[in-house]
């Protein structure tokens, strides 16, 4: 991650069991592009499973906003 100078862990999940658990696992065992917001306490508070590149950003930064400070 320093290489890449991340300030976030990121997840690595070669088996798919968290891809499965969140249900993002496709049928085809491809991983769906979906967003999730979850908060300070492990609470998932936003699924997004329709994700338009162009906009994403600003509707999950907009989300987080409203609701979660």
């Amino acid at each position: 991650m320093a290489k890449e100078k991340l300030e976030i862990p990121l997840l690595a999940d070669p088996d798919k069991k968290v891809t499965a658990s969140f249900g993002a696992l496709g049928k085809s065992g491809m991983a769906s592009r979906y967003s999730y917001v979850i908060d300070k306490t492990g609470t998932v508070r936003k699924i997004y499973t329709a994700v338009k590149i162009d906009a994403h950003p600003q509707e999950v930064l907009a989300f987080i906003e409203k609701n979660l400070k």
